[in-house]
């Protein structure tokens, strides 16, 4: 995916009490042509980033809808994992309850037609975005475990496409084609959880709405990109996107009870991680979104951390990996055998319109799984965690701290420490010169300014 940049953007001043036409014509007798000529400039640049927003959205769409209906081929022989369930495949009610599982997952693409980006005359992210719905679908998993009860599951009552599995039906509940029901008087209180559950659902979507006023939509997360030196139409990296969300978090007031940590040179310092999360008594602690931001090799992955990488999906605490292929971000939530399961952002689809009381869910969830061999992954990504309270978070180091340590030969992705960092999260930067890396035996200094992009080069 090749990254567009937004065309030039310039606010003109108009005087008081004075119309567009009427301004434009006295500029032209009083300051001559130039002016006039600068504005029109500035309108054909908007007009053209216009019309090239919507060539590159209308190319997605035809080029990643096209390949979105693929089939993807999973074997019966083999568990599928996704963040920590595994899925056997061998019978019909195991296969659904993989389908289920996959399409309770929050799909958030590229979008056309919203409100156009501050700064920009932009109103489609399509070709420079992907990073950022990355992002925001890590986050909306981790809302997912934080509101919702956990085995919670999306209950749609539509046919899923046929795939290489069979045909995988999903029943909201059991209608009357089915016969009656001998569960009626569960399905009735299932009913009222259903309807309970399913408003905290499409209120979570609506936190991702592409408008300015969404807490964690798009506008808000370009916003708060700035302080990275970040516009729309830039490139976003996986480290800066966790600082993203960690703003975004902090900045709405709709979630106290949840903080977003980053994880600062490969390193967790849990000192830092109790001082965001604690409370004075009895409150208890917050709940946390752990991002840790590495690079897992140099211009390809190094082959050595798949395995860790796999045990690490197979967590329950792990809410995915913002990563994907060079500058094609991708949402990683699983794998088969030596195969990455993901989501793709890639595919445009129309703004939904969120003010309307029953909008439509469809689009914000994907019934076509995708499999990619891991060889093919960027090493550059960020992995997040979710711990919902203090035991929690502790269990979360000690499973995760077993998952690093897969081998003594290979440097660990990321460490804990005790204690606190020098900096101060609020005013550090994804980009650092100077990291620590640590074998099971020691740790060391090592010098990474000469590191691709953003990341720490393990």
């Amino acid at each position: 995916m090749n990254p567009t940049t937004s065309s030039a953007h310039c606010q003109v001043q108009h005087p008081p009490d004075v119309q567009m036409d009427d301004w434009l014509f006295l500029s032209h007798e009083s300051a001559g042509p130039q002016l006039l000529d600068e504005s029109r400039e500035v309108v054909e640049a908007e007009d053209r980033g216009r019309i090239k927003s919507k060539l590159v959205s209308v190319w997605n769409s035809v080029k990643y809808g096209w390949t979105l209906k693929q089939k993807s081929k999973f074997s019966k022989n083999s568990p599928v994992i996704i963040l920590g369930q595994s899925h056997e495949l061998k019978d019909q009610e195991k296969r659904e309850a993989f389908r289920r599982s996959f399409v309770s997952l929050l799909w958030l693409t590229y979008r056309r037609g919203f409100p156009q980006l501050e700064g920009s005359s932009l109103t489609s992210d399509s070709g420079w975005g992907c990073i950022l719905r990355t992002g925001q679908m890590l986050l909306a998993k981790s809302l997912f475990l934080h509101l919702m009860p956990p085995d919670w599951t999306w209950h749609v009552s539509h046919h899923a496409v046929r795939d290489d599995l069979d045909p995988l039906i999903i029943h909201a509940t059991d209608g009357p084609e089915n016969g009656p029901s001998k569960k009626g008087r569960r399905l009735s209180l299932d009913s009222c959880l259903d309807r309970s559950t399913e408003a905290v659902h499409r209120r979570v979507v609506s936190w991702f709405a592409d408008h300015p006023g969404a807490p964690f939509g798009i506008h808000k997360l370009v916003e708060l990109g700035k302080s990275s030196g970040k516009k729309a139409g830039d490139w976003y990296g996986p480290a800066i996107a966790a600082h993203i969300l960690r703003k975004a978090v902090a900045a709405s007031a709709i979630l106290p009870n949840l903080v977003v940590y980053v994880a600062q040179d490969c390193t967790i310092y849990l000192d830092d991680v109790k001082k965001l999360c604690e409370r004075p008594p009895p409150l208890s602690w917050k709940s946390v979104i752990i991002l840790v931001p590495v690079r897992l090799g140099g211009q390809e992955l190094n082959p050595s951390y798949i395995t860790c990488v796999k045990r690490l999906l197979s967590l329950q605490c792990c809410v995915g990996i913002i990563g994907g292929k060079p500058k094609h971000s991708l949402y990683f939530i699983g794998f088969q055998d030596d195969h990455l399961l993901y989501l793709d952002p890639h595919y445009c689809q129309p703004t939904v319109d969120m003010t309307k009381e029953n909008f439509p869910l469809e689009s914000f969830h994907c019934k076509y799984p995708r499999k990619m061999p891991f060889t093919r992954m960027d090493p550059s990504c960020s992995i997040g965690f979710y711990a919902k309270g203090q035991k929690d978070f502790e269990t979360l180091c000690t499973v995760v701290h077993e998952a690093l340590s897969t081998s003594a030969e290979t440097y660990l992705m990321f460490i804990f420490i005790e204690g606190t960092s020098q900096k101060d999260e609020e005013s550090s930067t994804p980009m650092n010169n100077i990291t620590y890396i640590q074998r099971k035996t020691g740790r060391r200094r090592v010098s990474t300014s000469n590191s691709l992009e953003e990341f720490v080069l393990l």
